[in-house]
């Protein structure tokens, strides 16, 4: 299973809004097959390991297969692939966790038991969830796993207060940054970075087959038509969330390449909490948070987030930007708990991925 999960994360930056899977077959103790789920609409772990071991002339009668995710039993953009294993003559199937969705959950593993194939689960249930939290959340709850990305120096700070931010962690901890990027199906800022700093909200620095959704909260409609996001975009890579009517920018934005999503909650402002379920529905598993202090702020405050992925370089900045403009406490009581789920030095600069408590 840990060789399938291997397999599964071959799959990392691709397959989404489809989980992560890796497969392997066993005969007689050998690898015969093996695969991963290939970007949407194409063939699914089981598929391209069955096709691998008969490609190299291996008869997958009466081996073992063993997949990372409940093999599915619906026919959605492909055929089920519980069916195929059990048409393939498969004798054995070792599944790492249950399938959340509500279509396939067990029902994938009773279809095979009922034809006769031996059935194991819950083998290295926990790796095999992280490799797909988002997709586990949004079958649960409707909504994305939220990663909010932070780099800072030790005493907190995100830039000097006259804004000045580049460089605060290395270039290791930066290239580090554009694989989190490169997992993730949708980055979000707000318009105040975006004025500030005109960023591409791309990966670069690896290779990368797709580019995640771009969205910008922009409450007032305040987007440039000349922003860098927008350049050489087209309809469905960017997403401008306002919340103020203005038809003629509106217009505007649109022409250069944005998609338009208005969003108001009642102060004036982005609804955010209502972001995150209709980012749910359009099939975002995880969305990457590259954001100023203020919205960081109220994503935290609101409970949008799921976990920080925090870079601190080694350096003092004293008076400065913080990570997040939070209410005012008047007790420790009232903290934000949350728990260090890894810990890992990149570069010169330290790796926390933290996670608040659910």
């Amino acid at each position: 299973m840990q060789i399938a999960l291997e397999w599964a994360a071959k799959g990392l930056t691709s397959t989404m809004p489809n989980p992560r899977v890796g497969c392997i077959l066993v005969r007689h103790q050998q690898i015969i097959g093996a695969g991963f789920t290939q970007p949407v609409g194409k063939a699914h772990a089981e598929i391209q390991a069955l096709n691998d071991a008969t490609s190299h002339g291996h008869d997958v009668r009466g081996a073992t297969a063993y997949v990372t995710l409940e093999p599915c039993s619906h026919v959605g953009r492909t055929p089920p692939c519980a069916d195929a294993l059990i048409s393939a003559g498969i004798k054995r199937v070792v599944a790492a966790i249950l399938d959340p969705n509500p279509q396939v959950s067990g029902r994938g593993l009773q279809r095979l038991h009922d034809a006769g194939i031996e059935v194991i689960d819950s083998v290295l249930e926990d790796a095999a969830r992280e490799m797909n939290i988002g997709f586990f959340k949004r079958m649960q709850t409707g909504k994305p796993w939220v990663r909010m990305k932070i780099a800072a120096s030790l005493d907190g700070r995100t830039a000097l207060n006259n804004n000045q931010s580049q460089w605060i962690t290395g270039e290791t901890a930066r290239a580090d940054g554009h694989h989190w990027r490169a997992r993730c199906c949708a980055i979000l800022t707000g318009i105040g970075t975006l004025l500030k700093d005109d960023p591409q909200l791309t990966v670069r620095t690896i290779p990368a087959s797709r580019q995640p959704l771009r969205i910008i909260v922009d409450s007032k409609l305040q987007t440039p038509t000349r922003a860098r996001v927008l350049n050489n975009s087209k309809k469905g890579d960017v997403l401008i969330v306002h919340a103020i009517k203005n038809p003629e920018h509106e217009a505007r934005l649109v022409a250069a390449g944005a998609s338009l999503l208005f969003l108001p909650d009642p102060n004036g402002r982005v609804d955010l909490p209502a972001l995150m379920s209709e980012l749910g529905r359009r099939e975002i598993n995880e969305l990457h948070i590259e954001a100023g202090s203020k919205l960081n702020g109220s994503l935290i405050s609101q409970g949008c987030v799921d976990e920080l992925l925090l870079y601190l370089a080694p350096c003092l900045l004293g008076n400065g930007r913080g990570l997040a403009d939070l209410p005012v406490l008047n007790e420790l009581t009232q903290q934000t708990r949350l728990y260090f789920h890894q810990v890992q030095q990149i570069g010169g600069d330290l790796r926390i991925l933290a996670r608040f408590h659910i």
